[in-house]
């Protein structure tokens, strides 16, 4: 998780316990998206050209996304082609997908590299469910430090005298509830995930 900004109770002035609400909402929502964007880099055993979304390649000093410096392609389901349009950085491109540490062996011909998707071994696919789950958890964590922040946002309404006492409560229920919902996301797209990884082709 390194996209959750570390927003501290204090750099906020909410009037409204439906500012906070909407405020950690919004954050929330964005540690799931995040969430979506890692698990895409995680491999199961089909080809996805989402798989190389993680890897940089050195294009003349700067670590450069591949899809900016190639066209991707699937023509089967089990390989990926990496065309490149600067023909020159080809080597480069195939390093960087080496070092990429997803367990894959590109080739090149001059002018293409092919990157064919090896099935996974019993053993890389625990690896890969392990990975996920860590994944997982770091986000998991991300939604409960929102979740700490909403509250204390809350008692700051309340020691100003904006909400009562009841409002304070119902505030804290709603923040649960909300939290409680994100994670239940977040637990579905993880297993529908760890599916994939399972799936013996």
């Amino acid at each position: 998780m390194k996209n959750e900004p570390n927003a501290t109770p204090a750099a906020h002035n909410f009037q409204s316990v439906k500012d906070v609400e909407t405020h950690s909402k919004t954050r929330m929502e964005k540690v799931l998206s995040d969430l979506q964007h890692e698990m895409a880099g995680v491999r199961t055993g089909r080809a996805s050209v989402s798989l190389l979304d993680n890897v940089r390649a050195d294009y003349y000093g700067t670590a450069t996304p591949l899809n900016q410096l190639a066209t991707l392609h699937v023509p089967e389901p089990t390989l990926i082609t990496v065309q490149p349009w600067d023909v020159s950085q080809i080597g480069v491109i195939e390093k960087a997908i080496r070092a990429a540490d997803l367990g894959l062996n590109p080739a090149n011909d001059g002018k293409l590299i092919r990157v064919p998707i090896p099935p996974l071994t019993e053993e890389r696919r625990k690896e890969l469910v392990k990975k996920l789950h860590h994944i997982a958890e770091d986000h998991r964590v991300a939604l409960r430090n929102i979740r700490r922040d909403a509250n204390e946002h809350v008692k700051k309404l309340l020691k100003d005298k904006l909400i009562s006492e009841d409002d304070d409560r119902r505030a804290h229920d709603e923040i649960q509830k909300l939290t409680d919902g994100q994670i239940q996301k977040l637990d579905q797209a993880v297993k529908t995930k760890e599916k994939e990884i399972l799936e013996i082709k």
